[in-house]
Parts: C-alpha cells; structure tokens; sequence
C-alpha cells in the first residue's frame, strides 16, 4: 500500500480524490516568522470580535477578562497537540507522508469515522461563521439606513410582512449566489487581506470612539455577571479564538517549523490583549447600553458610517472564502471532488434561512462556539493526541488530555443549552 502511493503521487491530479487523500495539498514551506505570525493573526481574527464587549456586558468585564485569556491559553496548548500529533505520525514509517489537514490527522488516527467526525464540525463551523456574516450585515444595513417613520423604507417592508433583516438578506442571496459559483477562489483571495485590514482599521477606529465616550459618560459596570452565564461567555470565547482549522496548514508552510510554536504563543497573545482591550473599552463606554455588535453604539456620522459600511462590504465579500472548505468537503463526499453547482446554492440557501431564524449576533456567536467550536478546538486535539501518544505518556499527560476532553464535552454541552436559552428567550 505504502509502495504504491509513491508511483501514483505523480498523476494525483488526474486521480478522483479518496478518503485518503489530502483536503490541502502539501507546498513548499517558505514561510518567514513574521510571515507565519500574520498567517495565524488573519486566520483568527474575525467578526466574532465585534460581538465581545456585549458579551461583557453579559458576564462581567473582569469575569470575561479571565475566561477569555483562559479560552486563549487552551487553545494555543490544543494547537500544539494538533502539530504534535501530526510531527508524530508523520515520523512513522509507511503511508503518513500527507498529513496536511485537520481531517488527514483524523483520518489516519481513527480511520474514515475521524474524518466524518472533523468534516462536519468544520463544514457546520465554516457553515456558523458565514450565518454569522448575514445577521451582521443585515442588522446593520437595518440600523444604518431603516428610521422609524411612517414613511420610512422599513414601514414599507413591514407593510409586506417583511422585517428591514429578511428584506437585507435575500438581497444579498442573489449575489452570493453569483459569488459562490466561482470554481476557483483565487481571484477573490486578495479579498482576505482587504478584510483584517478593515477588521484592524474599524478596530482601531471603535477603541479611540470607546475611549471617548467613556470619559465623557463614565457608565455602571459590573465585574461579575454570575454562573449563570459563564457558559454563555465561554461560548463566545471559544469563537472569537476558533481558527484550528488553519494551524496545520500554516505550520506545513513555514521555513523554521521548531519556531512555530513561539510564533503561534506571540500570536495568540497579542490577539487576546486586542479582544480584551476592545471588550472592555467598548463595555464601559456604553454599561448596559451595549448593544450586540458595538458598531451599533457608535452613533451617526460619517466615520461610523464608514466603518459599518466597510465591515458589511468585507464581510459580504470574505463569505465565499469562508464557505470554500464547506464545498471542498461537500463535493468530495457527493460529487467525487468535482465542482457542482446546485450543491454550491442549495448551501447558500440553506445558511440563509438560518440567518433569517437566528435573532442575536452575540447569541449566535455563543451557540456556535460552544456546540461546534469546543469539538474542534478542544475535544478532537486532545482526544487524537491521547490516541497517539498513549503508549509513552505519563499519568500526568493522560489526566492533562482526558481533563482537556472532558472539560470540551462539558463546555460544548452546558454552553449549547444555555445559548438555546438565551435564543429562544429573546424569541420570546
């Protein structure tokens, strides 16, 4: 078997892929470390950013603080039981020459049941994210241009029993249709790093505004929310870091790969001073008038106007990008690695009906960090390193990665229940 794949790795192109094959394939790792710093910077920073001061809001800015260097600790350490897991395997005599992805990693420690298991987190997660986009850009659109008048675009909407959001969102479809036909996202790829950059500039432009009104208003906070709603913080937490997906990849790609470990810490730490800088500045500029997305506190003008707008554009346009890894696993599993259409739309529609169900950016965010995010970042990591390593660790490293499983089993189960709640209570 081992012989074999040598011989055909020449016409892998031309070969329909297997289960076996690589959802990523192998380049040539170039890589510089400041490179491989804004490699991992892009791949975690997101929308879910905009979310974190409502989230203090919620638990408490100092309760949120801990939770969320806690959240960013873990999932540096389960990061590197992902590479360290991979170094392993592939060090093994035989066929683990291509282990480039998450589901290459699943697949050779537990067979075609570990690359089922980590396709559809991924392709739920991905799926989460871009849900995520839709309520972002549609409330916002809605608050940006809809008033309250009776003459107003919104009163005709509502008129046709349409809310300002469903009228936003299916305006989108039609494009995103458009855009999400492409077989090839490599004229959209320079798309990604317009998005960090607008993500760090709209950032920026929050915190000095945050600032500012702080000093002015000064209003109540509060340091503790309560137990209640620790797992409703976790699960935003564990969104706001979710990039695990990427680490392999980056880290394949990178010139000095004993480094990667540094880099991934420096990384992740300025990463967590940002999100804590901006959920605690964007909480006490606001008290308990902060609302889901912090751009909606930020007022009329023209640089808020700027701001929203810019975000929504990047978002709208960072969505295929981020549904690329779901049609990569969809079209291999249904389609024999072909491109396909239908599938491509009946996707779209289905993360837009979602969209238009979901009532809550920041309720959203906590549902899909804990139901899905907790399972990839911290439960799969450890439970494939323990799977591996477990002939020559000690009992402290079992109690560290079966801790590491349970601890995941027991965010993603508590968290998804309480964001259940607070969904269906703003439902109601």
């Amino acid at each position: 078997m081992g012989s074999g794949r040598k011989k055909a790795s020449s016409s892998a192109k031309t070969i329909p892929p297997r289960e076996d094959t690589p959802l990523i394939a192998k380049s040539t790792p170039l890589s510089s470390q400041w490179k491989t710093f804004a490699n991992v910077f892009i791949a975690i920073v997101g929308a879910g950013v905009l979310g974190l001061p409502y989230a203090f809001k919620r638990t408490g800015w100092l309760m949120s603080l801990i939770m969320l260097f806690s959240v960013a600790c873990l999932t540096h350490y389960c990061m590197m039981l992902l590479v360290n897991t991979r170094g392993k395997l592939q060090s093994f005599s035989g066929g683990f020459s291509k282990i480039n992805s998450f589901g290459d990693v699943g697949f050779t420690v537990c067979g075609s049941i570990g690359r089922f298991v980590v396709d559809g987190m991924i392709v739920l997660s991905q799926a989460g994210f871009c849900i995520g986009y839709l309520i972002f850009i549609a409330n916002t659109l809605a608050h940006l241009f809809n008033s309250p008048s009776p003459n107003s675009l919104a009163s005709q909407i509502l008129a046709l029993s349409m809310s300002a959001k469903s009228w936003y969102m299916w305006g989108c479809f039609p494009f995103q249709l458009g855009l999400n036909s492409i077989a090839t996202l490599t004229h959209l790829a320079p798309l990604s790093i317009f998005a960090d950059v607008v993500d760090l500039a709209a950032m920026g432009v929050v915190i000095v505004k945050d600032v500012f009104i702080m000093m002015e208003n000064r209003p109540e906070v509060r340091a503790f929310g309560g137990l209640s709603v620790f797992f409703y913080g976790m699960g935003v937490a564990v969104y706001a870091f979710e990039g695990i997906g990427m680490v392999l990849p980056i880290e394949s790609e990178m010139r000095e790969r004993e480094k990667f470990g540094r880099i991934l810490g420096l990384s992740m730490g300025l990463i967590s001073v940002i999100y804590g800088a901006f959920g605690v500045l964007g909480y006490f500029a606001f008290g308990n008038d902060t609302q889901d997305v912090i751009t909606a506190n930020l007022g009329p003008g023209l640089i808020s106007l700027l701001v929203q707008l810019g975000l929504c554009i990047n978002l709208f346009f960072t969505f295929p990008l981020m549904m690329n890894p779901v049609y990569e696993i969809l079209e291999r599993r249904f389609w024999g690695g072909r491109y396909c259409l239908w599938l491509r739309w009946v996707s779209v529609l289905l993360v837009t009906l979602v969209a238009l169900m979901a009532p809550n950016f920041a309720d959203f965010m906590s549902l899909v960090g804990s139901s899905v995010c907790c399972g990839l970042g911290f439960v799969l990591p450890a439970l494939f390193h323990l799977l591996v390593f477990r002939e020559e660790m000690s009992w402290k490293g079992w109690s560290i990665d079966v801790g590491i499983v349970a601890l995941g089993l027991v965010l993603a189960v508590s968290g998804t229940w309480y964001a259940l709640m607070e969904i269906f209570a703003v439902k109601v």
